[in-house]
């Protein structure tokens, strides 16, 4: 019959604030705070407080105890809003300290035999403690601290080994300080798994500092009647200092060994930062009195590392804060954030500490420092993307979270990511490199085998805590809570960046459009009034000509130039208005037949051909969307270019052709006429820029720039590629419109 799989959360899951039950080196009575009647006791009450209780509950035992004094201070303490009682109580059986809270269930009173040796230790407990805090005053280093505190507390209690035991972010833990006889194995330096305590039982350590077990195997003493007739439930003994232990955790301190054990929580602005923890081979009770100094030394402990920790998380958040000012100063004089990033890249990466960091956005990525490839990149923020949790992720271990990272854990194991937009995929990443390194556990962290589970499946404590060393390996160095909390303060400046320059353009581009209409409303109104008075001169200049027999030579050539250059203004003037003019027409979107544009732009420059040889080679031209009249324009702009530019070869090859594509088609004029420097490329589409001189080849300098506007307005692009003396090529392309196919 195969055995039965282990429960391995049986542990955590146990129901341990209700047990059933305490320890019976103490006992316990449940009284109803309205009548002080009985309600509830444990089963050793009567015995060890030598008194009777009623079977009914009706008699209230309080006056059974026969001790007015400790009536008195319960009747205050009632009366009052203390949470806690502190007192003692004399009775005919013997003298107990006593310690009470108030519950839903009523209030529970916890008795504890004393003797004369508490009192007497009483005196001695402060020199001690005043020593202690000598010896660890001024003390910065943790370890120091850790130490004396430890030793104090074996000094105070004669536990054979005492340890001071750290969590970590993932709950595990480890003895960072240790004092001992040398009758227990050492365990200094040692971790623990977060399994050795479950997640309730450190809610409990948080709740109720101090918990002491006299005897590993002891009898628990049962609660009597099992539920609380209140409300019908178990008796919550969260804050009971007698409440009885899980079985496995008595088996788990047999396993070690320890017959006794006690514990002090040392707890750090309401969080379990760690314990005090005391063991000893034999059964070993330790006094009230002196519990109560311990408990002074671990909050004593805990107030020391929470203000070293405070005072160290406040400088490094102020020396990240004087970077992020300083990185926001030189982002305002950047033209984009993600260039002043990488413009600035040692303060970006200080920012948190990191060795690498990118900025991707829609338009791509930018890196520094040692990061994944761009791909991979990419490929990671389409994985934060589905990530819930707020605009701010971080992780020190990756390829856990993100299986595909382990292929780059050597440069990206630790990722802090901030969201820098709300509507696009644009993050700004950091990268922590993998940081190899050796840990040493108490025994196998790892789940227990199937050989340690009993034959009906219960789960066993490990048995082992021999030292046992694993190689970490896809962990980073983790993020501290200063640079997680810095990048988000630095999310929000970028957030405010990218608005103001978002609130800038935005004005800047009203200015610009009403600076537009009254430069081109300037430029049409000039050109409109000019083309008159160039009419007229060239008009008076011919009338003369017809009567220049008079003049000499020299006066016909004068006469000439000024016909010529009034012609060649009255070019530029309507090349300007026609320029002006084309943002304010609006445009008539259609399908276009390309094919029909390029054979009436080739008749239209059959007059300037003449009796040149050119050799046009017209391929497949696929339909376009757009303004055909304006489209017109543009490819007459290119042809005559190319025909103009190709004077004085023999033949002149002037190529027309189109491509479709899924988006948009794409038309390319190519010729094999003197071309250009691609040097002087940006100069191309510019207004009155010029790569040849005008004496050469005709021209305002207008038809290329013209041509581009006409292709903007479009929504498309165009490009020129050329070198001298070998041709040039025009390449532009027209978006599809949306769900429309158009015939080739």
């Amino acid at each position: 019959m195969p055995r039965p799989i282990p429960d391995l959360d049986a542990c955590a899951r146990e129901p341990i604030r209700i047990p059933g039950a305490i320890q019976p080196h103490g006992a316990l009575l449940v009284i109803a705070e309205a009548d002080r009647r009985l309600l509830q006791c444990s089963d050793n009450a009567a015995e060890l407080l030598g008194i009777s209780l009623a079977a009914d509950g009706a008699a209230p035992p309080i006056d059974a105890l026969g001790d007015p004094g400790f009536a008195a201070d319960l009747d205050a303490w009632l009366s009052g809003s203390d949470p806690f009682l502190r007192s003692a109580v004399t009775t005919a059986a013997r003298s107990c300290e006593v310690l009470g809270h108030r519950t839903r269930q009523g209030v529970i009173l916890e008795f504890e035999p004393t003797d004369g040796r508490d009192r007497e230790t009483l005196d001695r407990l402060y020199p001690r403690l005043q020593r202690f805090l000598q010896t660890i005053d001024g003390t910065s280093d943790l370890r120091v601290v850790a130490y004396a505190a430890a030793c104090e507390v074996r000094r105070l209690t004669g536990f054979n080994r005492v340890l001071i035991y750290r969590f970590d972010a993932g709950w595990n833990g480890t003895v960072i300080a240790e004092d001992g006889d040398g009758v227990l194995p050492s365990y200094l330096d040692l971790r623990f798994p977060a399994a050795d305590i479950p997640a309730q039982a450190r809610e409990l350590y948080r709740l109720n500092r101090l918990r002491l077990i006299p005897d590993a195997d002891y009898r628990p003493a049962a609660i009597r009647p099992s539920v609380s007739p209140i409300d019908g439930a178990a008796l919550d003994l969260s804050f009971a200092t007698l409440r009885s232990v899980s079985p496995v955790h008595l088996q788990y301190m047999r396993n070690m060994e320890t017959a006794a054990s006690m514990s002090i929580s040392i707890v750090i602005d309401g969080q379990l930062w760690g314990l005090i923890s005391c063991h000893n081979r034999t059964p070993r009770r330790v006094s009230p009195t002196v519990r109560s100094a311990c408990d002074f030394v671990g909050q004593f402990l805990a107030q020391h590392i929470g203000g070293r920790e405070r005072m160290e998380e406040a400088g490094h958040r102020i020396a990240l804060k004087r970077i992020e000012t300083g990185l926001l100063a030189r982002l305002a004089r950047a033209g984009s954030f993600q260039q002043g990033l990488l413009d600035n890249a040692e303060a970006w990466l200080s920012l948190v500490d990191a060795q690498g960091a990118a900025v991707v956005t829609p338009d791509g990525a930018m890196a520094a420092g040692r990061t994944p490839a761009g791909e991979q990149i990419h490929e990671l923020v389409g994985w934060l993307q589905t990530q819930e949790g707020g605009p701010v992720f971080a992780t020190d271990s990756l390829a856990e979270r993100f299986p595909a990272a382990a292929a780059y854990a050597d440069t990206a194991s630790g990722l802090l990511a901030i969201s820098v937009s709300r509507l696009h995929a644009s993050y700004v990443v950091w990268f922590r490199p993998e940081l190899v390194r050796t840990v040493t556990w108490g025994g196998d962290p790892r789940k227990p085998a199937p050989s340690e589970a009993d034959p009906t499946g219960r789960l066993h404590p490990r048995t082992s805590f021999a030292r046992w060393s694993e190689l970490v390996r896809q962990k980073a160095l983790p993020w501290r809570r200063a640079e997680i909390d810095g990048a988000a303060d630095f999310r929000n400046a970028i957030l405010e960046f990218v608005l103001r320059r978002a609130e800038e353009r935005a004005e800047l581009t009203d200015e610009l459009q009403r600076s537009n209409k009254e430069l081109e409303s300037f430029s049409y109104s000039v050109s409109h009034d000019l083309r008159a008075p160039f009419r007229h001169i060239v008009g008076y200049a011919e009338l003369l000509n017809d009567h220049a027999a008079s003049l000499d030579e020299r006066g016909r050539h004068y006469l000439g130039s000024i016909i010529e250059a009034a012609l060649a203004a009255g070019r530029l003037v309507d090349d300007l208005l026609n320029f002006s003019q084309l943002n304010r027409a609006a445009l008539t979107m259609t399908r276009v037949d390309m094919r029909k544009l390029v054979a009436e732009a080739q008749r239209s420059l059959a007059v300037d051909t003449g009796n040149r040889d050119v050799e046009w080679q017209i391929g497949a031209l696929p339909e376009a969307w757009g303004d055909p009249a304006l489209l017109r324009q543009a490819l007459f702009n290119l042809m005559s270019n190319a025909l103009k530019y190709t004077r004085g070869r023999a033949p002149a090859v002037i190529a027309v052709s189109g491509d479709e594509h899924e988006r948009e088609n794409v038309y390319v004029v190519r010729d094999n006429g003197i071309g250009f420097d691609m040097t002087y490329v940006g100069k191309l589409f510019g207004v009155f820029q010029r790569l040849h001189r005008a004496e050469d080849f005709e021209g305002t300098g207008i038809g290329l720039a013209l041509t581009k506007r006409v292709i903007d307005r479009h929504g498309g692009w165009i490009r020129a590629e050329g070198e001298v003396d070998r041709g040039a090529t025009f390449t532009f392309g027209l978006p599809k419109p949306e769900g429309e196919t158009l015939r080739g």
